[in-house]
C-alpha cells in the first residue's frame, strides 16, 4: 500500500517514519502543499495524508483520476475540504484526534497573556520602556469565563480553568455530566451576556460559522475577551476589527483567523501576505496572535500523523475507521 503525503515538514519525518514502518506502507513524500503542479506524488498511491491546505474539486478529480481513494487530513478540523465533492466521487474522507492537553493548555496561557497585557509588556520591554502605563491586567479568578464547546477540548480547558477559582459557564448543544462538576451549562446568549471573557472550543460546521458577529457581539458585555483556538470562521473578522475599535471587545487572542489556508506554516519575512485583516489585528496592542500552533507539541505531532496514516490503511482495507467524516 502507497500513501502519498503533502505539507511534511521536517519534525513530522522521524514519526512518518514510525508509523509507516508499524503499519507497513509505503510512503510519497513531500514537504509542499498539493497542487495540479505537483500531481505525480500521487502516482502508484491510494491514500493521501494532507493538511490544511484547500482540497477543492479540480484537485479531488485529479486524485481520483490517479486512483485514489481515501484522503486523511492530520488536523481536527476538516473545512479546507470539499465533502460534498469528494464524497460523489466516492473519495472517504477521515481527520484525526490528538491530546487535548495540547490546545486545553495553550488556551490557558494565551488567556493569561491577554488578561496580562502580556502584549504590551513585551513589546515595550524589547525598547526599554519599563513604564506601568496601561498593563494593569486583571486577575481570572474575579471574572466569568465562558466555554463554547465542551468536547474533549473544551472540557479539559474547563478542567484547567476550574484551579483557578474563576466562575465557569460552558455552552454545547450536548451537555455532558463530567462537565457539570466544574462549570454551569447555559444557553448561548446567557454565555454571551454574562462572560468577561470567552474562549471557543466548536467545529468549523455551519451552525458555528460566524456564531461572533455584529448581532452576537451587541449581546456580549462591554469590554469582553475573545479568545478563538478553534477555527477561524467562527468569527466575523470585520465584526472583531469592528468591535475592537469601539472597544466593545477589550482584547483578543486568535490562534486561527479567516483566510489563513495559504498563509500559516509559510515564511512571509519578505513577501505580503495580502490579508489585510491580519495586518490591522496584528498591528493592534490588545490582539494576540500566533499562527496555528495552539496544537504544536510533540504529542500532537505524534498522534497526528499516526492516526492518519492508521485511518487510510483502515479505508483501504475496510476495516472500522472511528475518525472517518465520510
Amino acid at each position: 500500500m502507497k500513501i502519498a503525503v503533502f505539507n511534511c515538514r521536517p519534525d513530522e519525518k522521524e514519526f512518518f517514519e514510525t508509523y509507516s514502518e508499524q503499519y507497513q506502507v509505503e510512503l510519497s513524500v513531500t514537504s509542499d502543499p498539493p497542487t495540479l503542479t505537483n500531481i505525480s506524488i500521487v502516482e502508484g498511491c491510494i491514500a493521501a495524508s494532507v493538511i490544511t491546505t484547500p482540497i477543492e474539486r479540480d484537485l479531488l478529480n485529479a486524485w481520483k483520476s490517479k486512483g485514489i481513494q481515501t484522503i486523511s487530513t492530520r488536523t481536527v478540523g476538516y473545512d479546507h475540504i470539499d465533502l460534498e465533492y469528494a464524497k460523489e466521487l466516492g473519495i472517504t474522507i477521515s481527520n484525526v484526534s490528538y491530546t487535548p492537553h495540547t490546545v486545553a493548555e495553550y488556551t490557558v496561557m494565551t488567556i493569561l497573556m491577554t488578561i496580562r497585557k502580556m502584549k504590551t509588556i513585551l513589546t515595550r520591554y524589547q525598547v526599554q520602556d519599563y513604564s506601568l502605563f496601561d498593563v494593569r491586567g486583571k486577575e481570572l479568578r474575579n471574572m466569568t469565563v465562558g466555554v463554547v464547546g465542551t468536547g474533549k477540548i473544551g472540557e479539559m480547558v474547563i478542567q484547567n480553568l476550574s484551579g483557578f477559582g474563576c466562575k465557569i459557564l460552558a455552552y454545547d448543544p450536548y451537555e455532558k455530566e463530567s462537565v457539570k462538576s466544574y462549570a454551569n451549562y447555559v444557553t448561548l446568549e446567557d454565555l454571551w451576556k454574562e462572560s468577561d471573557l470567552i474562549t471557543f472550543h466548536t467545529p468549523a460546521i455551519k451552525s458555528t460559522y460566524h456564531m461572533v458577529n455584529r448581532k452576537s457581539l451587541q449581546q456580549m458585555k462591554s469590554g469582553v475577551a475573545l479568545i478563538n483556538m478553534a477555527r477561524g470562521s467562527i468569527i466575523d473578522t470585520d465584526a472583531l476589527i469592528e468591535a475592537l475599535e469601539s472597544g466593545r471587545v477589550s482584547a483578543a487572542a486568535l490562534d486561527v483567523i479567516e483566510n489563513e489556508g495559504k498563509i500559516y506554516y509559510n515564511d512571509y519575512k519578505h513577501t505580503v501576505t495580502k490579508n489585510h485583516d491580519m495586518a490591522i489585528l496584528s498591528a493592534m496592542p490588545n490582539v494576540l496572535m500566533t499562527p496555528h500552533t495552539a496544537f504544536f507539541t510533540d504529542e500532537a505531532v505524534s498522534d497526528m500523523i499516526h492516526y492518519s496514516l492508521e485511518s487510510c490503511v483502515a479505508e483501504i482495507n475496510g476495516s472500522e475507521n472511528p475518525r472517518k467524516v465520510i
